[in-house]
């Protein structure tokens, strides 16, 4: 019996989306289906106050990669939005990553001879030879200072986790500049899209047949039957029915308003490294897009344990998980019709051009 599509996508996140869009050029039809009332996954932007919102955490574009680049960019045009994000302790405010403007703010000095030397001092107090934990480990690459103010609240908060409790690899190393930079990215390539990422998504899918709402493995059967081959970049585990248990995953939860000022904060992203203050960061959506709409739109941003009906972000890559993913993995390879692809299918934290990556090397390879 003919299939109607050559390929069903579940979830059209940038990995399906991309697959679906390399397929069609193939001569392949695809239907892209998705649980949530839109497309784009985590990408998608909500149009608040005629502002594009980041409904599930900031997404800055950035890579080193010009092919990738050069992908998106023929799809749509990215603007220069550079990420210089503010880390707020205590009402005392810091330039990120940490460089020269941070090191004057912390301790007026104004040379990098002054700044090493200044690092070096309070790390050589500390006597930490072989660090134990991720605590041990970034006092030993940054000293007190630093550490106290800037990564250790931070850190516990994303964690969920007190950072004597961490493991000390989480951190392998610090980014420390000696320069004047605040751009928090090394990478030759950063922005977003003009308009917001949903037209990075309607470019890719632009053509291509979509259905939103609808939960596949509530009918899963049905789906199966509609195409030659299944593209999934849901959950492994959820896919092989939880058979040897669940992966574990951390969550975020977003508050959003609207006020009625231009502008709240003056920078798109503002961390909140103390460990009083319950959030992460606060987000100020206009200034990605150097917006001047008379209101702006502010989303706090909280780090918290997932449990099944929160959205999983973040992969919780230690050694119990990634031996269970392995299981999961070795399962897939009998799925001789199905692609497993993406931040939940692979169990990676995967950046943006990660995944865009991962899907091109995939459709290259498959169709």
């Amino acid at each position: 019996m003919n299939k109607k599509y050559d390929y069903l996508i579940v979830g059209s996140g940038l990995f399906g989306s991309v697959f679906a869009h390399e397929a069609k050029k193939k001569g392949k039809i695809c239907l892209v289906i998705d649980k949530r009332n839109h497309l784009g996954g985590n990408v998608y932007c909500e149009k608040i106050e005629d502002i594009n919102v980041h409904k599930y955490g900031a997404h800055i574009f950035h890579t080193n990669d010009k092919k990738i680049w050069d992908y998106v960019n023929n799809l749509v045009e990215f603007n220069r939005y550079t990420n210089s994000p503010v880390a707020n302790y205590k009402g005392e405010l810091y330039n990120l990553p940490f460089n020269m403007n941070t090191f004057y703010q912390l301790w007026g000095v104004k040379t990098p001879e002054e700044a090493k030397n200044k690092i070096q001092e309070q790390i050589q107090d500390l006597n930490i030879t072989n660090p134990s934990n991720l605590e041990e480990q970034a006092l030993s690459l940054v000293g007190k200072d630093v550490y106290y103010k800037l990564i250790k609240g931070y850190t516990e908060k994303q964690w969920g986790r007190k950072a004597t409790d961490l493991p000390a690899f989480i951190i392998k190393r610090l980014p420390v500049r000696f320069t004047y930079d605040n751009n928090y990215f090394n990478d030759n390539y950063q922005g977003i899209p003009i308009g917001g990422y949903n037209k990075l998504v309607d470019a890719l899918l632009e053509g291509i047949e979509t259905i939103t709402d609808v939960d596949y493995f509530e009918n899963r059967e049905d789906w199966n039957t509609k195409a030659d081959k299944i593209v999934f970049t849901g959950r492994i585990d959820e896919y092989f029915g939880f058979k040897y248990g669940k992966l574990n995953y951390r969550s975020l939860k977003f508050e959003t308003e609207i006020l009625d000022t231009d502008n709240f904060q003056g920078n798109a992203v503002i961390n909140y490294t103390d460990s009083e203050t319950p959030y992460t960061r606060i987000l100020e959506h206009k200034h990605f897009e150097f917006g001047n709409q008379k209101k702006t739109v502010v989303t706090k941003e909280y780090s918290q344990e997932w449990e099944e009906g929160k959205e999983p972000y973040y992969p919780v890559n230690d050694s119990l998980n990634n031996d269970l993913f392995n299981r999961y993995k070795e399962l897939s390879k009998n799925e001789s019709n199905v692609i497993f692809g993406g931040r939940l299918a692979e169990y990676r934290y995967y950046d943006m051009h990660q995944v865009i990556a991962s899907a091109l090397k995939k459709a290259t390879d498959l169709i």
